[in-house]
């Protein structure tokens, strides 16, 4: 690191974006852009559009996402997502005359092309960037990089990787497309056969799910207050919200095994040992233990969880580039 180089991690996620950077930067903020549906929008607003979580409670704003899948939408509107990126570097603050480096995580088998497209958009933000797995940078900021499996639960992917020494290679780690935005669609689906006369969101539902996501046996019964016809109504959404939970659970196994398999039979149990979960589907309660419990088969497994769902794989970034100077991160993945 330069004494001139200002350093950022981003965690570029379907749902939210972390930054963090070497000045001491920590922001974190729901990847959306509102833009006005018309003049009196844009008055009310006080700008032609506006980025994060001050858009969510305006409903004059037309709401745009331009991540799917944990990835830039193919048919999106790039200039959306350039201002995306644009707001998640200007949180780190930038001063004239600084070496602006980026680390971006992205899905563990982001596509070349998408790769390529995150970096073209950053190209004018910043002077050096670089875009790599997000599960491999959480293992890096966990200093878990042998011998251990990491599952990154996020809203557009579940991101699994093995760590076996190295550089992740295309075969030791994988996405998943059934990830929380999946179990939001279940979820919304489930509710609305029980309760017909609900009325409901798919912002309301993402809302019930991160406070009462569970898999297993519940702890208690999830009753939650919805509206039917403008009045306020008590509904049981238990059994809903844990098949919705639990749909996730069979792939994140099935792969979860064929990483296992490929390991060395030496490494195995050690790898057993050490599978953290991460993103903010982690956070889903018994889901640690229904992991460990579907690896029973394969010997003594321990899964934990990271401390900082919404920081593990920024954090994994910056420390990836305080170590590593600029002039060696396309070893690792793609940069500028």
């Amino acid at each position: 690191m330069e004494k001139h180089d200002l350093l950022i991690g981003i965690d570029l996620g379907t749902s939210r974006t972390s930054v963090v950077s070497s000045r001491g930067a920590r922001i974190t903020f729901d990847s959306v852009v509102g833009f006005p549906k018309d003049v009196i929008g844009v008055r009310l607003l006080g700008s032609t559009y506006a980025v994060g979580d001050e858009v969510l409670d305006k409903g004059y704003l037309d709401l745009q996402y331009p991540l799917e899948d944990g990835v830039l939408k193919e048919s999106g509107d790039q200039d959306t997502a350039r201002k995306l990126l644009e707001y998640a570097i200007a949180q780190a603050e930038p001063n004239e005359g600084e070496r602006v480096c980026a680390i971006i995580g992205v899905p563990a088998d982001a596509s070349g092309v998408n790769q390529s497209r995150v970096l073209e958009l950053v190209r004018d933000m910043v002077d050096v960037a670089m875009v790599t797995s997000e599960p491999f940078l959480v293992a890096f900021g966990l200093e878990k990089l042998i011998n251990s499996i990491v599952i990154d639960v996020g809203a557009g992917t579940v991101d699994i990787c093995g760590l076996k020494g190295g550089i992740p290679r295309s075969g030791d780690q994988n996405s998943l497309t059934k990830a929380g935005d999946f179990i939001d669609d279940l979820l919304l689906k489930a509710i609305s056969s029980r309760y017909p006369g609900a009325k409901l969101t798919k912002r309301l539902v993402k809302e019930i799910k991160e406070a009462h996501a569970f898999v297993g046996k519940p702890e208690q019964p999830v009753e939650v207050t919805l509206r039917e016809a403008g009045k306020p109504v008590l509904v049981d959404i238990t059994e809903e919200l844990r098949h919705a939970c639990e749909a996730i659970v069979p792939e994140i196994l099935e792969y979860t095994e064929k990483l296992i398999a490929g390991f060395d039979p030496m490494d195995q149990a050690d790898a057993l040992q050490n599978i953290i979960l991460a993103g903010g589907g982690s956070k889903i309660t018994g889901l640690a233990q229904m992991v460990a419990n579907g690896l029973s088969d394969y010997g003594d497994v321990n899964v934990s969880n990271v401390q900082d769902v919404v920081y593990a794989g920024c954090d994994g970034a910056l420390k990836l580039a305080r170590e590593l100077p600029p002039e060696y991160w396309s070893q690792i993945g793609a940069t500028t």
